[in-house]
């Protein structure tokens, strides 16, 4: 037991750099930015690859010649999904969405400076979750549910035996229910993360859902949700900022419990963080007003504003979205990009200061999320931290292999996006956010804000920094996905009856089967989309 404890300490992460995993995590970042363009701008979606990027590594594998014996590391296989997952978010979500703004509201001559913000902006983002992670705000201990399911599915064929059955029976279960409309991957959630976040943010599917037919009234078009997303958002950033003034009190504990609870990321080095990257946040902000011509469309003190509501806008939608991922695996990107847009159109910024700010707003948060789950991912597959050398390498080599995924992404963004403008291919989010420009907002809308924004507040507050309960209330509130929140409410009911009968030992084999399913949901979502796209062009 010493020396296997020993051959684990000793145990060296591979690099990135290594000349075969870095041309095959090359090439399959090329193919999974090309599947996030395909899918964001035909059906609005992008799919989280980082299953597909975990089955291929290990089908890889399993082909018994020399050339590919590196992929038999269960670590190599890591930094192929990562680099998969990091290439379809960064193009869909963090480069395409933002150009298709500019492109729509007729200034193409903005779509290059854009592309330059936004890629800016990917690539802080993905590195402030870097550092962030494994911190107070961001634990690797929390959920991060994603991570989790691509984890467990490694392992599984890694190691066989009842872990790779149970794998095997929560993937076809997640198949089965997918096809049968089930949201399965919010059925598995719901056995991961922290069960009070998960329960309101249930109940804000529901309410989303059902508010019309039970109330006569749509949440959404009362800007209701968006305003409880703004008050519990502020109150999240306010509770993040106490954070700052506290440290964890270890004293007096078993080295046992020391050893659970002990982050890799201070305090003091989490506070550094957060001061540098508003300032890169900054920067971006005049990088973007500065090429986007808007010195000559606002006076001096609009223009200073536009920078820091812009860099505010940007910080506030990363780390929201960061917040709903880490305990629900889902994030309201888009619609947390619509609150700033709102926000923008009340304070009167012009027409193409407002596409450019939504663009800028919308290039964070899902690199941030993406890069959250990897390192989840990669996290539990180093041993959840018992080998502090081995995951912080580990870590390391992911940010690493991500930024290369990103570079790529931009690669092919730059050299495709023409293609998908001339035949009119843009995101679907993007045309509600330049139609919203078009049309103006209304003192009603501000009053509606700021009236929702209240009781948002409080119940953040109520919930405490470590529910989440507010953010993830209003996260439901701002998806409409059919019975997921049945989905979720069920889970969670079965898991406080599985922990009620069985106790802690029902964890594991629940984590494994919620792995499962949200895997058989990302499969069948990720084949049926490709077979949708493939029928659309028949057509």
């Amino acid at each position: 037991m010493v020396n296997e404890q020993n051959s684990k300490n000793n145990e060296k992460h591979p690099s990135i750099f290594e000349p075969i995993p870095l041309i095959f995590n090359a090439a399959i970042a090329v193919f999974g930015a090309i599947i996030g363009l395909q899918l964001i701008t035909t059906l609005g979606v992008s799919p989280n690859t980082s299953i597909i990027g975990a089955l291929i590594a290990i089908l890889v594998s399993r082909i018994p010649l020399e050339f590919f014996k590196n992929f038999r590391s269960i670590h190599h296989q890591n930094l192929m999904q990562t680099s998969i997952s990091s290439a379809t978010f960064g193009a869909a979500n963090s480069l395409m969405i933002p150009i298709g703004v500019p492109f729509l509201i007729g200034k193409p001559e903005l779509v290059m400076p854009m592309l330059i913000g936004a890629a800016l902006a990917m690539f802080t983002d993905a590195t402030i979750l870097y550092k962030l992670f494994d911190s107070d705000i961001f634990p690797a201990s929390n959920a991060w549910p994603p991570g989790v399911a691509t984890a467990e599915s490694i392992l599984a064929a890694d190691k066989g035996g009842k872990r790779a059955s149970l794998l095997g029976i929560g993937i076809l279960l997640g198949i089965i229910g997918s096809y049968l409309k089930i949201s399965m991957s919010a059925f598995g959630i719901a056995f991961i993360g922290n069960i009070w976040a998960l329960t309101m943010f249930g109940i804000g599917l529901l309410i989303r859902q059902y508010s019309t037919s039970l109330f006569g009234i749509d949440v959404n078009k009362l800007y209701i949700p968006h305003g409880i997303m703004i008050g519990a958002g502020l109150v999240a950033l306010i509770q993040i900022i106490m954070i700052f003034r506290k440290s964890r009190d270890v004293k007096g504990k078993s080295e046992e419990e020391n050893k659970k609870i002990r982050l890799t990321r201070t305090p003091g080095e989490t506070k550094q963080t957060i001061v540098i990257g508003f300032v890169a946040y900054l920067v971006v902000a005049s990088t973007i007003a500065l090429l986007g011509g808007l010195v000559a469309k606002m006076s001096f003190g609009m223009l200073i504003v536009f920078i820091i509501f812009a860099a505010l806008a940007a910080y506030f939608h990363e780390l929201i979205v960061g917040i709903s991922a880490m305990h629900s695996g889902w994030f309201p990107a888009f619609a947390v990009a619509f609150v700033t847009l709102l926000i923008g159109m009340i304070i009167g910024f012009p027409p193409v200061a407002l596409a450019l700010l939504v663009g800028y707003s919308a290039s964070t948060g899902p690199a941030f999320a993406d890069m959250g789950y990897d390192l989840k991912a990669g996290y539990i597959l180093r041993g959840m931290g018992m080998n502090p050398q081995l995951e912080l390498e580990g870590r390391k080599q992911q940010y690493i292999t991500a930024m290369i995924a990103f570079g790529v992404a931009l690669l092919v963004v730059i050299f495709s996006h023409q293609t998908y403008f001339l035949q009119n291919l843009v995101p679907p989010v993007d045309r509600v956010y330049v139609s919203t420009i078009k049309a103006g907002t209304s003192p009603e809308v501000a009053k509606q804000l700021l009236i929702w924004a209240i009781p948002g507040a409080i119940v953040q507050l109520i919930g405490g920094p470590s529910r989440q309960i507010g953010v993830l209330f209003a996260t439901g509130l701002l998806i409409l996905n059919p019975n997921a929140g049945w989905a979720v409410l069920a889970g969670v009911i079965i898991r406080g009856i599985m922990i009620k009968i069985k106790g802690k030992e029902a964890e594991i084999p629940m984590s494994i089967l919620a792995a499962g399913f949200i895997a058989g949901d990302a499969l069948y979502s990720f084949f049926s989309s490709m077979f949708h796209v493939k029928a659309i062009k028949t057509k």
